[in-house]
Formats: C-alpha cells, structure tokens, sequence
C-alpha cells in the first residue's frame, strides 16, 4: 500500500522504541528485572521492534478506501458483511473481502469449545466486576504518551467522547463473552471488525498527515504491539501468578481462558506470532512490549485524556439507581487504578488528576464487599450440577442488561475532529 505507507521511513528507530539498556520503559516495579534478559535476545528485541512498525494490512487498505466511498458507506458496507456475508455485499471492493476473509480464516490451533468454555468462565467477572473496573483499567491505556497520543488527535479529550470510548471497550469485551460471540455471525464477530476499522481509520489518517505527526519521536500510529495489554492483560497476570506459584501448565478452566483471549485478538487482528500459549511465552511477550515503550508522560495529552475519562457520565439515566451505581462505580475506579497503576500512592495519582479521598475508599470497600460476594455466589453455582445452567443464564441476562444500558456501540473515528497538530502536544 504505497499510497498509504509510502512515506513512512521503516529504516528510522523512533524514540518511542527503548531497545538500550538504562532506557527508561514501562517495565516497573516487579516486572522490571526481567528485562535485561530480554535484551539479552537480540531476536526477540528485533521482533518487538518490527511489531512496533506494523499495522493491520486487511483493516488498512479498506479504510485506506475512504475518500473513494465515504466513511459511512465504509461502515455500512462491513456491517452487512459481517451479518449477511461479504458474498452479499453489492459490488463489495477487493479490500472487503480480503479483511472479511482474513477475519474468516480458521488458525490452526483453534478450538471453539475451549473458546465458548473460556467465555462461559468469564461471564462471571464480566457481569459483576467488569462494570466497576472498565473506567480505570481504561484510564491505564492514556499513561503513555507515545501510546495515547492517536486518542489524543481524535479528539478523545472531552468528556462525552471519553465516554463513548469507554462504553465501545465496555460493549466489545461483554459482546465477546456471551454464547457463541465470537462464532462467524456472532455479534462478538462484528464488533471486533468495527475496531479494526476504527483502528485503521485513525491509523490511515494520521499516515496521509506526515506533517502533523513527528515519525521520529512517534513511530508507527497504533502499531501491533499496542494492542496486546487490552487483550492480554487477564491471561498475563494468570501467567505471572503462575509463574509465582511454581507451575507451568494451564488447568483446563486456565486454558479454555488463554484460548478466548488468543482468539478475541486474532480477530481484532493481532499476529499469531504475538498470541504466545504458554505462561512463558505470555509474560516474555508483555514484558518484552513494555520494556520496549519508552517510559513519557505529558499533560497535555496523558492527563487530559484521564481527566476526561474520570469525568465521563457512564450512566444509562438518570434515576437513582444509576446514580448510586455511578458513585460508586467512580470510587472503586479510582481505588483500582491507583493500586493498579500507581502502586498505591495517593499523592502520586493526585499529581495527575485522580483523587482518592478517604469517602472515595470508604464507597470502594463497600463495593469490594459486594462485587466479591456476587463472584463468590456465582462461583459456588458454578459447581453445582442443577444450579450451574441457571446461574449462566442469569449471568448472560445481566451482560445484555448492562450491553442496553451502554447504547449503540459506533465503533468509528471522525477525522473531520482531530487535532490540526499532535507534535504540538508533545511540546506543550
């Protein structure tokens, strides 16, 4: 795709890429020692520094199509694909059918009942944890400014748009856990392809602007790599729990949990090659990712993009029960994020916005209790025979509780909103 990647300079190492040892990266705390072992490989540093430089080539070169077909008729042209196949799309493009196919195509390795018993396993924590975590797990994302910045140039830094980014996250992740998601005509299908094309379409703007984006500091928008923690975090704290505990094998609930992940990232489309299927393949993996991204932290784009998320209305309505639920849902937020992601210091996290308060602790405990109970309660039905078919069902009837309570999902970017110049918020 010349037109496309034409002007990128795949020889130049952008700063993002800390491939030296002192470099500062976001490989921290516990994580940190592992990484002069990585460098010590100099093949996996040069795999993680190709990743780096890649995007989706099938998702690309159809949103590359968007002067030609206009970005709603792009939209509309892979909805109805996806629900009625690309075979019945009207004068569907090449493009279309590559990405549908390559969407289509069976990976060797996958097995559909590992897949629908890791989903059967994580409706659990998607029905009665996810709704409490989605705002700072989201937040996480924005600590990186070479990583954040694309969310930055499309405009993500009000309130209401940091909103409809959470709540697409929050719908694709639910949607890929209910029964037979993530089949082919399954609604967890579609909404990968709608990322991928969100993605790309962020991605094929920012590449036609090489002025309003510094290669040499930035690299590759969006490249693979970044879109490993959003769907590999939950297998790799597994992987890294296990490693801690001594064993190196997966038990069958482990890995019918290792299988949905792989597979939800394949279809949102990451490289095989980055979909690791043992605990240690998994942690080098992440490690190596993190401890590749140079550690940068800016304002004017890190911290408005968190205060916009923190500020965001996630509520359904207006009634008393959303409200309450938004309360607390804010307090254990905060409460995730800055154990999560600040190592627990307070006053760090209120240096970049986040304020945990002694009430914020308080309604996040009270949440605590009553998220575990559920997930203890569900937990225990799941090991009951006569309860188990019954408890699911109840899970999957939540799930499309809180999908409704989230609206349609757009899933879209619109370049006619971005920022005219994102080096100018790295200097800012």
């Amino acid at each position: 795709m010349p037109a496309l990647y034409g002007r990128v300079d795949f020889r130049t190492l952008p700063e993002r890429f800390a491939g030296s040892p002192g470099d500062a990266t976001l490989l921290t705390g516990k994580y940190a020692a592992e990484r002069d072992r990585l460098l010590a490989d100099p093949d996996r540093i040069e795999f993680m520094r190709a990743y780096t430089m890649m995007g989706d080539g099938v998702a690309d070169a159809y949103a590359a199509l968007m002067r030609e077909y206009g970005f709603r008729h792009l939209v509309d042209m892979l909805t109805r694909a996806c629900d009625d196949g690309v075979e019945n799309v009207p004068d569907a493009p090449p493009e279309l059918v590559d990405f549908i196919r390559a969407m289509e195509r069976i990976p060797d390795w996958l097995d559909m009942r590992l897949v629908e018993e890791g989903a059967r396993i994580d409706r659990n924590a998607a029905a009665n944890l996810s709704p409490f975590v989605i705002r700072g797990a989201f937040i996480a994302t924005f600590m990186n400014k070479y990583a954040a910045l694309p969310m930055a140039i499309t405009n993500t830094l009000s309130s209401e748009t940091a909103g409809k980014r959470v709540k697409e996250t929050a719908t694709f992740f639910s949607t890929s856990v209910l029964p037979g998601a993530l089949e082919r005509f399954g609604p967890g299908f579609k909404s990968a392809a709608m990322v991928r094309l969100m993605h790309s379409m962020v991605r094929a703007n920012v590449l036609r602007r090489p002025a309003d984006w510094d290669w040499s500091i930035y690299g590759f928008p969006i490249p693979q790599v970044d879109q490993m923690p959003a769907g590999l975090i939950s297998i790799f704290l597994l992987s890294y729990k296990m490693q801690e505990e001594g064993r190196e094998q997966f038990t069958p609930a482990e890995r019918a949990q290792v299988e949905l992940a792989r597979y939800r990232c394949f279809l949102l489309g990451l490289p095989e090659e980055l979909l690791a299927d043992t605990p240690q393949g998994i942690v080098d993996l992440m490690n190596a990712r993190s401890g590749t991204l140079r550690a940068g932290y800016d304002d004017a784009t890190c911290g408005e993009l968190l205060r916009a998320t923190m500020a965001a209305d996630l509520r359904a309505d207006g009634s008393r029960r959303a409200r309450i639920h938004d309360r607390f849902e804010r307090a254990f937020a905060k409460l995730f994020f800055v154990k999560n992601f600040m190592a627990g210091d307070k006053a760090k996290a209120a240096t970049i916005g986040v304020y945990l308060t002694a009430w914020d602790t308080m309604l996040a405990a009270l949440a605590g209790i009553f998220i575990y109970a559920r997930l203890r309660l569900y937990g225990v039905a799941e090991r009951i025979p006569w309860l188990r078919d019954l408890a699911d069902r109840r899970l999957v009837a939540k799930i499309k509780a809180q999908l409704a309570s989230y609206g349609h999902a757009e899933f879209t970017t619109d370049a006619a909103r971005y920022r005219s110049s994102p080096t100018s918020l790295a200097a800012a």
